[in-house]
């Protein structure tokens, strides 16, 4: 299926999760991360169960340290 992510268009199996999505972009261990799905955010807790569609909007947001 094509999905958006930050602007850019990608490929990935039918019927993916977010947490898939974030294995896919080896982003899976990382901390600090945020995603929204058609501009609604979906918690970590649901990452596991929350299934992408057809042409999702994604955005993904990483904190960075800083001062």
């Amino acid at each position: 299926m094509k999905i958006n992510i930050n602007n850019q268009g990608h490929e990935l199996e039918d019927s993916a999760c977010v947490i898939e999505l974030m294995k896919h972009l080896s982003m899976d261990e990382k901390d600090g991360i945020a995603i929204a799905v058609n501009a609604c955010v979906v918690p970590k807790k649901e990452w596991h169960q929350f299934l992408l569609k057809e042409n999702d909007d994604i955005i993904i947001i990483q904190a960075a340290q800083g001062g």
